[in-house]
């Protein structure tokens, strides 16, 4: 490993050990892997706006780690709607290997960075959908269904309704606490919890919002 990345490995450990999240050296090299990735397909596919690496592991490793106690607490089967680049969910497939994870998203090449990830990475427990969240029709409700600054929250209830049931959880990660849009929230669906995340490294606000069906 260079000193480059060396750096960043130490970055990712002390960040996830201030998470509460003891990373082992196969999580450790895998999420640096997805780092790589991340960085050179970036320059092409532009799957994020963070062009800093050092600024990704806080960003986006450590951000999507950040949710990591919500998940365990679930079931085995989630779904990562509008995963973009693969956040959060290629970092909790990798810190969950024994959780399944389905990653959606309707732009064909971020789902090819995000096949190619799952290739290289040989994430076994991940599943990539190129798909309309509208028009995705699997066999069985989803345990939990995150959203990383996917939607209104309105939207995503709506466009992910028939994604889940009675028992699922909907994970939104927003920046700031979005009032507005939970004043908007559709009738059968509630505001569970409202929680403040302290992502290390990261300066601005970061809110998890889950929510549950009523009905």
């Amino acid at each position: 490993m260079d000193a480059e990345y060396a750096g960043y490995a130490h970055e990712l450990t002390n960040g996830a050990s201030l998470l509460g999240i003891d990373l082992n050296e196969t999580q450790q090299g895998q999420l640096l892997a997805y780092l790589a990735l991340l960085i050179k397909w970036n320059k092409a596919y532009n799957l994020t706006a963070v062009r800093d690496p050092a600024e990704m592991v806080s960003r986006h490793l450590l951000d999507s780690l950040s949710v990591a106690p919500h998940v365990a607490q679930g079931g085995s089967r989630w779904l990562d709607v509008g995963s973009g680049g693969g956040m959060p969910g290629i970092p909790l497939a990798i810190l969950f290997p024994e959780h399944s994870f389905t990653l959606l998203d309707s732009n064909g090449k971020k789902t090819r960075f995000l096949t190619q990830v799952k290739l290289e990475l040989k994430l076994a427990n991940l599943e990539v959908v190129h798909s309309r969240v509208e028009q995705f029709r699997p066999a069985r409700p989803f345990a939990g269904i995150t959203s990383r600054a996917f939607s209104a929250l309105s939207d995503f209830a709506d466009w992910t309704r028939h994604l889940g049931d009675l028992d699922t959880r909907w994970l939104a990660m927003k920046g700031v606490q979005p009032d507005d849009e939970l004043q908007a929230l559709p009738a059968d669906f509630q505001l569970e919890r409202c929680l403040v995340l302290k992502v290390p490294g990261c300066q601005g606000q970061r809110h998890l919002l889950i929510l549950r069906r009523t009905s």
